[in-house]
């Protein structure tokens, strides 16, 4: 009770268990005496104190153990002192350090910023129409053995009106596209609905645009503070998004919605009357491309010839716009996967060849290219969320000609995108992996297509290729051109419907020869998971049509590549500019977004270093007597 008298260090009871191993040891010879007393006063033992056998020492140690716990929770600590934590959903005690040589355990506080702010600095300007920001672009240079700090000075301006849009998803009545448009009416509604685990509200979850949070500073108490990302700039709302779009199937999105069993019973009641009079417009469907088994789904197709369709597509895109009074109109592929389009010269290999392919009928013409071109065309964003070369050398170069935005390939929603934190993680860690298996199987319209060797080929190549930076970061593990054995297999089941199985082994060399395998099982509600990066593609997408950037000693703003490599934290195999690495690792794309949006601020990257909070001299400047509610760390 002496403890009492002191004034309480906070511990959480989840960093506590090697404390409480501490007090257990200082306990067993106490118990164990205790032990042994009564069994010897009544007569259960005959033999002398010394011997004692193993089997009972390890009883009394674990008792000893059971004893501390106890004692030290509920006996020596107040029921005020005992509080619920957050951050392990277990309990916060507290104790005091009396006179012994126990750790001594700081608390560092998160607080969140919710609203809206404004930067105070002479690099960052807010007018009516824009936000004008000042950057140092700092990177390093490496010449042969020689390493130079290089910076450039630059402008960002980041138009704050968020145009009307419209976004147009080929692949409308699929499970991504009713369950993108279903999404979007339940959130701008805030609908709720019962399920067996109780009522459930409307969220963007799974979204990194809408349901993330990125550090913004420090406060004055060297608090970290956070901030929705969709915070950082003024951003598109998936609630005001026009939706609209095209499928082989005529079926309403309402039926869709049925079908694709993607969504509670209970939602789908309340969507339906909002959902059955959206009808997608017919689509463009090149058998050869697509698996066989899709032709029974094709009934709402166009006909006439390849030029034909995609005049009827670019028809369909300003009818669309012009309808509903957009300012903007985004399209993306959320379709079947199609096989690979073979490049050919004089077919797809350069802008004007392209054109001329479509207009002659050429075979390699895939319809997710037409829909690009036709798109490009009519000066519309194209994203790819599938895994197939939608994006031939002629689309690239017409897409830079008319200096319109595209970005894919291939939703990375979820083992890939495991993967690319798990290899990024054995990498980094000096673990050589040696081997990767993936198995998914899946039971909706996609595995279903998936099934097709030829379709199949398309996401393996996406799939597989999502390791490649990281292994060739590091030469210390693996020699030029060596890569892990990775295999990935996909089987289509239809029982388990959107409710995809991903399996992974992952077998790693560790140190001094010995190996290390870790084994991962993950149920995926696929359609789930994948709808919030088409909300994330599209905002983000939008927000580049909106930044411009302008170079020190130069007079002209120039807009991004129109290849958007900066989208790629959303896609497996993502498309970059000639000349431009590939970067697959997760943390590593997200906080090129991050710091994007930090740089139209005119603030600095968040360098992790923390420099304030390791050195005695600012660590005394951050005294606060506010409560702290994070877990502690030890100091």
């Amino acid at each position: 009770r002496m403890m009492y008298d002191e004034p309480p260090i906070a511990l959480s009871y989840c960093t506590s268990k090697a404390k409480l191993i501490e007090i257990s040891l200082e306990l067993e010879h106490v118990t164990i005496s205790i032990i042994q007393t009564i069994l010897f006063q009544r007569s259960f033992f005959h033999a002398s104190k010394s011997e004692l056998n193993s089997s009972s020492k390890i009883f009394c140690l674990g008792l000893s153990s059971f004893l501390a716990a106890i004692l030290f929770h509920f006996c020596f600590l107040p029921p005020r002192r005992r509080s619920h934590c957050r951050c392990c959903h277990n309990y916060t005690i507290r104790y005091t350090d009396i006179q012994t040589n126990y750790c001594t355990f700081i608390m560092s506080s998160c607080k969140n910023l919710d609203g809206q702010f404004t930067v105070e600095s002479d690099s960052c300007k807010y007018t009516d129409d824009a936000i004008i920001a000042d950057y140092s672009y700092e990177t390093t240079i490496v010449e042969g053995n020689t390493v130079k700090p290089s910076k450039l000075q630059m402008q960002f301006k980041t138009e704050r009106k968020v145009g009307k849009t419209g976004v147009m998803l080929v692949g409308l009545g699929g499970n991504n596209g009713c369950t993108c448009v279903a999404g979007a009416i339940a959130n701008k509604l805030g609908l709720t609905w019962e399920t067996k685990e109780g009522t459930q509200k409307s969220n963007y979850w799974g979204s990194l645009l809408l349901a993330s949070t990125v550090k913004l500073g420090n406060d004055r108490q060297g608090n970290s503070v956070y901030t929705p990302m969709s915070n950082m700039l003024p951003l598109l709302n998936p609630n005001d998004i026009v939706w609209g779009g095209w499928d082989i199937n005529g079926t309403n999105l309402g039926e869709a919605m049925k079908r694709s069993k993607v969504l509670d019973y209970d939602l789908q009641s309340k969507l339906y009357p909002l959902m059955k009079d959206i009808k997608p417009l017919p689509s463009i469907y090149f058998p050869d491309f697509i698996a066989a088994n899709q032709g029974e789904r094709a009934d709402n197709v166009l006909t006439g010839t390849k030029q034909e369709q995609m005049e009827q597509i670019r028809k369909d895109i300003r009818d669309f716009k012009t309808k509903n009074g957009l300012d903007q109109v985004i399209l993306l592929w959320t379709a079947n996967t199609e096989r690979f389009s073979a490049v050919e010269e004089g077919v797809n290999d350069n802008a004007e060849n392209i054109l001329s392919s479509i207009e002659m009928g050429e075979a390699e013409v895939s319809a997710s290219t037409v829909f690009a071109v036709a798109s490009i065309l009519e000066g519309c964003t194209f994203i790819n969320g599938s895994p197939q070369n939608t994006f031939v050398p002629g689309v690239v170069e017409l897409a830079r000609q008319k200096k319109v935005f595209i970005a894919g390939d291939d939703f990375k929603s979820g083992q890939t995108k495991m993967k690319s934190v798990m290899v990024d993680f054995l990498v980094s860690a000096g673990i050589k992996p040696v081997s990767i298996v993936s198995y998914n199987h899946l039971g909706n319209n996609d595995g279903k297509n998936l099934s097709a060797p030829s379709q199949f080929r398309s996401k393996e190549i996406s799939k597989s290729n999502v390791v490649d930076d990281m292994v060739a970061s590091n030469r210390i593990l693996f020699e030029e051109d060596e890569h892990p054995d990775h295999v990935v297999v996909i089987k289509y089941v239809p029982y388990v419907a959107d409710s995809k199985r991903a399996m992974d082994e992952y077998t790693s060399e560790i140190f001094m020869g010995g190996k290390n395998t870790i084994a991962m099982h993950n149920t995926c509600e696929d359609s789930l998971l994948a709808t919030p990066l088409i909300y994330d593609l599209v905002i983000l997408g939008e927000l580049c049509q909106r930044v411009q950037v302008k170079k020190e000693g130069e007079t002209e703003w120039e807009s991004f590549h129109p290849v958007l490599s900066i989208l790629s934290y959303m896609l497996k195999a993502p498309l970059v500019p000639n000349g431009a690495p590939v970067v697959n690792a997760l943390f590593t794309q997200r906080c090129a977004i991050v710091n994007l949006m930090r740089a139209c601020l005119g603030l600095a990257p968040d360098n992790h270093m923390t420099l304030e909070h390791r050195f005695e001299s600012t660590l005394a400047a951050f005294s606060s007597d506010e409560p702290a509610n994070k877990k502690m760390r030890l100091g």
